[in-house]
C-alpha cells in the first residue's frame, strides 16, 4: 500500500464544502486549476445541507454535490481540520488517517458560521439543545416520537428546527421568538422581494409562534422537565423534554483571523470581488456575514471566479449578489438581539460549561484576557468559541484570538509542526 503524502501542493485551496465552498470549486473547476476543498463533515453538503441517516437533501443540493464530484481537477477531503498554520501559504491538516501539510496559491475561506448560545439558567441540563443542534440530531435519526418540545431564541432557524422536530415525530408546544411583533410584521410584508422566501415562510410558520418572547429558565432535577418563559410581557411555565434555544448566527472567522484578515461587524471584510485582505485569500458565504444559501452560493460562485481570474463573469454576478443581500440586511434589522437577553443569567449560571466557570467569577473582570487568566474561562474544549460569543454579546468583550491548534489533533500530527 503507497504510503500517504504529508505535504501537498494545489492552485487553489477552499476551506468549507457548504453551498458556499461547493460554488466555488464549481465556478472555479473550468480554469483548470488544481483545487482542493476541505470540509469536517464527511461529505459536502455544510451545516444547511448536513447529511445523515433521517436528512433529506433538497435536490439542488444533491445536483451541485454531483457535479463536484464530476471534476477530475478537484479534490475533496471530508473529515478533515485546519489544526495550524504551518508556513507561507501552507496549513497544517488532519483527517482520521493522517496529519500533513498542504500549500496553496490562492484560498477561498467558506468556513460558515455556528449557532450563538446565550447562558441562562438550567442551560446545561440534558435535553437542552441549541436549535441548530436539535436539526442536526435530528437528522441523525435521534428519536423524538413523543417528546415535548420547546424553541426559543431568534431568527428563521427556529421555525426551521421546529419544523424539522415535528417530522420527526416531537410534539411542539412553543416558538419563542424575541424579536418583536412590529419586526416580524414589517419583515413578513417585505417579503414579496423574494418570493421563494415568502412561500418558505408560509410553510413553517405555525400557531405556536409567539414573538416578543424569550426563555427565563430552564428546570429539572438531573433532566430537563420544563421551562419558564417571557411570553409577551407575561411568565408562562411549560412542562417539556426537550428545549431548544439558538440566538442567531455567528461567523466562523477563527482561521481567517490567524491568517490576518481584517474583520468587520464580527465577520471577514471582504471587497466586491470576495477578496479578503490579505493577497490572494478570498472569503464567502457566513463567514461573511448571515444571509442565507441562496446568497452564499452567489457569492461563493464570484469568489471561484475572482481567484482563477474570471474577472468578467464574477462581475456579472454583482447584481444578483445585491439582491440577496438586501435579503440578508433586512434579517440583520429584523431579528437584532435585544438587551434584555444580556441579563438572562444568574451569578451561579455557568458561563464557560467546559471549565464551570460561573457568571460570578467573570463580573468583576475588565475583558476577556483577564477572565481567561483568572478563571480559564474559554480554555476547555470549545477554546472560546461558545463562552467568548456569549461575553462579547453580554459584556462587550473583545473575541477571544485563535491560538493554534485550533482544533484538538493528535501528538503525531502537530509533530509534523517541527517539519515544515
Amino acid at each position: 500500500m503507497t504510503p500517504l503524502p504529508s505535504e501537498e501542493t494545489f492552485d487553489l485551496l477552499i476551506i468549507g464544502a457548504g453551498p458556499a465552498g461547493i460554488s466555488a470549486a464549481l465556478a472555479a473547476a473550468p480554469s483548470g486549476a488544481r483545487i482542493a476543498v476541505i470540509d469536517d463533515n464527511p461529505l459536502p453538503g455544510g451545516q444547511i445541507w448536513r447529511d445523515g441517516p433521517a436528512a433529506r437533501l433538497p435536490a439542488r443540493a444533491l445536483q451541485l454535490r454531483a457535479r463536484l464530484q464530476a471534476c477530475a481537477n478537484v479534490v475533496v477531503y471530508g473529515d478533515t481540520r485546519v489544526i495550524a498554520l504551518s508556513g507561507t501559504q501552507q496549513l497544517l491538516l488532519e483527517n482520521a488517517e493522517r496529519g500533513w501539510h498542504l500549500r496553496y496559491g490562492q484560498l477561498i475561506l467558506c468556513t460558515g458560521a455556528r449557532e450563538r448560545l446565550l447562558p441562562f439558567p438550567g442551560w446545561t441540563l440534558p435535553g437542552v439543545t441549541g436549535a441548530g443542534g436539535l436539526q442536526a440530531l435530528c437528522k441523525g435519526g435521534v428519536p423524538l416520537t413523543g417528546e415535548r418540545l420547546v424553541v426559543a431564541g431568534s431568527g428563521p432557524l427556529l421555525l426551521a428546527s421546529a419544523a424539522t422536530a415535528r417530522k420527526a415525530g416531537a410534539q411542539l408546544l412553543r416558538v419563542a421568538e424575541q424579536a418583536p411583533r412590529h419586526s416580524i410584521a414589517h419583515f413578513a410584508l417585505g417579503l414579496w422581494a423574494w418570493p421563494a422566501k415568502a412561500v418558505q415562510a408560509a410553510v413553517l410558520l405555525n400557531r405556536h409562534y409567539r414573538t416578543n418572547s424569550h426563555v427565563l429558565e430552564a428546570f429539572g432535577d438531573g433532566q430537563l422537565q420544563g421551562v419558564r418563559m417571557s411570553i409577551a410581557g407575561r411568565v408562562e411555565e411549560i412542562a417539556c423534554d426537550r428545549l431548544a434555544v439558538g440566538f442567531g448566527l455567528v461567523p466562523n472567522v477563527q482561521i481567517g483571523q490567524a491568517m490576518g484578515c481584517a474583520l468587520a461587524s464580527q465577520a471577514i471584510a471582504v471587497d466586491t470581488w470576495q477578496a479578503a485582505s490579505v493577497p490572494g485569500h478570498y472569503a464567502a458565504g457566513e463567514c461573511t456575514g448571515f444571509g442565507g444559501s441562496e446568497l452564499a452560493c452567489i457569492e461563493g460562485t464570484i469568489a471561484g471566479l475572482a481567484a482563477t481570474g474570471q474577472a468578467d463573469e464574477a462581475r456579472s454576478l454583482w447584481p444578483q449578489r445585491q439582491h440577496w443581500q438586501s435579503f440578508a440586511d433586512s434579517l440583520e434589522r429584523t431579528f437584532s438581539l435585544q438587551p434584555a437577553l444580556k441579563s438572562l443569567a444568574r451569578d451561579d449560571t455557568l458561563i464557560c460549561r467546559c471549565e464551570d466557570v460561573t457568571l460570578r467569577q467573570l463580573r468583576q473582570q475588565p475583558g476577556w484576557t483577564a477572565a481567561k487568566m483568572s478563571s480559564r474561562c474559554g480554555m476547555g474544549a470549545c477554546q472560546g468559541r461558545v463562552c467568548g460569543t456569549a461575553t462579547q454579546f453580554m459584556f462587550g468583550w473583545d473575541a477571544p484570538a485563535p491560538r493554534p491548534p485550533f482544533v484538538p489533533a493528535r501528538v503525531s500530527t502537530l509533530a509534523l509542526l517541527a517539519k515544515p
